[in-house]
């Protein structure tokens, strides 16, 4: 059964383009830089108060924790850079031996006070700071100009909310998952016949590549956690990363498996060559079996990345009655390869090893194991955030009016 969605006509593509990252990235911090500018102008005592604009396009980004975090390292990053400017002012002045010295101390500073990748941002301060010569005019002025490039990027996330990017990291999972199983069948075309050794490495070559796949999938899923930390429209932030992510790790489970499995069967043709891998009758077998739990793995995405109820149950229906008929065709498979054991023993380790690797997937999929494994991982995640912010978490839970037995309970239908 096949589970790839229709393609998408062009208007719709057109119209979904609206939420892509980098057109909102764009129009968002084009905004936030003009009204910057424009208030700077009426503040600054610059003539051309270019610092609030690039403050605010550093500072607005794509979701609001991210610009939250960002305008505060920028903020400290630049005031770090001026107090540094005015000490080396009043010490030294500007020259050549003194630039070097205040790079390695502005450098220095800005790893002290933790401002990540803003630690270029405070030499750039402290030289433009320095190499001006009332610094005590422009010092301020770069303050305040900073100040209110931040104060208006932190202001673009609260007047134009930033999207959740919770749909985006769905469909990179589903995609992760479809090309998961097209491999899967391709490879489980390989063993109703002769498959030469070649073939087969090249199939292996394809399993590596999934791990690039992987970090593509992980950069969005963790964009789209950011986008739901801090989010006001967002009641069960923490249960949607925690589904989200849980799923994307089972997929990874997998495909460092299918990783697994495809070695096991290019060791297993170069061992035959020029035999089949299997017998007809067992090769066919191998090839419904994987094609049922590449079905398998597509339905458990879905199921991971809907957030409807009804259609969560759908889902979760669909996956069982994958797994059982993997399950039973499984079961099939031993039957067949226990009985070619006793005629034939040849490569007996590789053929268990196939065996032995399809069941690790079905078990990974299985939705006890998945419903069981979030429940864990929900309990870890707000027992960590309790530890570290309790009183916030305690004001969350009363603002909620959502006791935790009853997020566990939304917990156990996702899964």
């Amino acid at each position: 059964m096949s589970n790839a969605r229709e393609e998408t006509p062009p208007l719709e593509r057109l119209l979904k383009r609206r939420r892509d990252p980098v057109v909102v990235q764009a129009l968002r911090s084009a905004f936030a830089a003009t009204v910057a500018y424009v208030v700077a102008l009426r503040l600054s005592p610059e003539a051309a108060p270019l610092t609030a604009p690039l403050t605010a396009l550093l500072v607005v980004q794509v979701t609001l924790y991210a610009t939250l975090t960002n305008g505060i390292r920028r903020v400290n990053a630049v005031v770090a850079g001026v107090l540094v400017a005015i000490a080396f002012s009043l010490l030294v002045g500007l020259t050549w031996w003194s630039l070097a010295l205040l790079i390695v101390a502005a450098l220095g500073v800005g790893h002290l006070v933790r401002v990540d990748e803003y630690v270029p941002e405070v030499a750039i301060s402290a030289m433009l700071v320095l190499g001006v010569t009332a610094v005590g005019d422009y010092a301020w002025a770069r303050v305040v100009e900073t100040l209110i490039g931040a104060v208006v990027g932190l202001s673009c996330n609260l007047l134009l909310p930033p999207p959740v990017w919770v749909d985006e990291a769905g469909e990179s999972i589903e995609d992760l998952a479809r090309r998961v199983r097209r491999l899967m069948l391709r490879i489980g075309e390989q063993a109703g016949g002769r498959t030469p050794p070649e073939v087969a490495a090249a199939r292996l070559h394809e399993a590596r590549r999934l791990d690039h796949d992987i970090a593509e999938v992980d950069a969005a899923l963790r964009q789209a956690e950011d986008s739901l930390r801090l989010n006001p429209r967002v009641r069960e932030g923490v249960l949607h990363r925690v589904v989200l992510r849980t799923g994307l790790d089972t997929l990874e489970i997998c495909t460092v498996v299918l990783r697994v499995l495809a070695r096991s069967l290019t060791d297993l043709a170069k061992e035959r060559e020029p035999e089949p891998l299997f017998p007809r009758e067992t090769g066919e077998v191998v090839e419904a079996l994987l094609s049922e739990v590449a079905d398998a793995v597509v339905s458990f995405a879905v199921l991971v990345t809907t957030h409807v109820s009804l259609n969560a149950d759908a889902a979760e229906a669909r996956l069982a009655n994958e797994l059982h008929q993997a399950a039973a065709t499984r079961d099939k498979l031993a039957q067949l390869l226990l009985e070619r054991l006793q005629h034939d023993a040849r490569q007996w380790q590789l053929h268990g090893a196939v065996l032995t690797e399809v069941n690790r997937i079905i078990d990974e999929l299985d939705t006890e194991h998945r419903s069981q494994r979030l429940l864990e991982e929900l309990d870890r995640s707000t027992r960590e955030q309790r530890e570290r912010l309790p009183r916030l978490t305690a004001l969350r839970g009363r603002l909620s009016g959502r006791p935790w037995r009853n997020r566990r309970r939304s917990a156990h239908r996702s899964g």
